[in-house]
């Protein structure tokens, strides 16, 4: 079966057009879901994870949030990459970046081949832009990996009634376990279907194949959980 490969398409904002990369499915329409990229921008391995959901029937739009930075996607697997990623993350404006996010979900969700609701699906700094996100607009629903921006946000759970799963490694070096129970414990506190999920042993970043940290068995794990998860709150029809 050919994987789906992407098209170049744009989202318009105050400041002219992102630009964004769209994955049909092979039925040509499904619901929708805006994947958010690493602080290593829109990789090879998002490129990888946007395709599988477009197999599993999404259509999938991947914003370039580097855009303003006039950046393009850093390869992890580079000497200095992390500092590299972190220094173009750190320049970013958050409040602009959510806007940024914001516009493209609801150009997603207007598109005419996005038929059964749209989600919206982050990685890293993606994951914790992914839950900003959830608190501002209202997506059908919400799945985060180790957001790393999430300790700061949780006065916005309150805000977050998408159904939601979050996925953290009990070794990850940048949220130590009592910080996964802080955020449990802010997550699962109002009436919203959440799912919280730990993985023994796996660091930040265990989902990227393309990193030193990749964790094989976490990684197959998590998404797994991801697609039954989708399935269930976001179906495909």
């Amino acid at each position: 079966m050919t994987r789906p490969e992407p098209v170049s398409v744009s989202v318009p904002t105050g400041a002219g057009e992102m630009p964004a990369h769209l994955w049909r499915p092979a039925s040509g329409s499904g619901p929708g879901l805006l994947l958010l990229q690493e602080i290593f921008g829109v990789s090879g391995y998002i490129r990888r994870r946007a395709a599988d959901l477009a197999e599993a029937g999404y259509v999938v739009l991947a914003p370039e949030l580097y855009w303003r930075l006039e950046a393009g996607p850093v390869d992890e697997s580079a000497p200095g990459a992390i500092e590299e990623a972190m220094g173009l993350a750190q320049r970013l404006d958050w409040a602009t970046t959510v806007t940024d996010a914001v516009a493209a979900l609801g150009a997603l969700r207007a598109r005419d081949d996005v038929d059964g609701g749209t989600g919206v699906i982050g990685f890293c700094f993606g994951g914790g832009l992914a839950f900003n996100v959830a608190a501002v607009d209202a997506p059908d629903v919400l799945v985060s990996y180790y957001g790393s921006a999430l300790p700061q946000l949780l006065d916005l759970a309150p805000q977050v009634t998408a159904p939601s799963l979050h996925h953290f490694g009990t070794a990850d070096d940048y949220i130590d376990g009592p910080t996964v129970e802080r955020i449990r414990e802010a997550v699962t506190a109002g009436d919203a279907t959440v799912e919280v999920q730990t993985y023994e042993g796996a660091n930040h970043a265990f989902d990227n194949s393309d990193f030193v940290l990749h964790h094989p068995s976490a990684s197959a794990l998590a998404w797994e959980r991801t697609l039954a998860f989708l399935a269930r709150e976001l179906p495909v029809s």
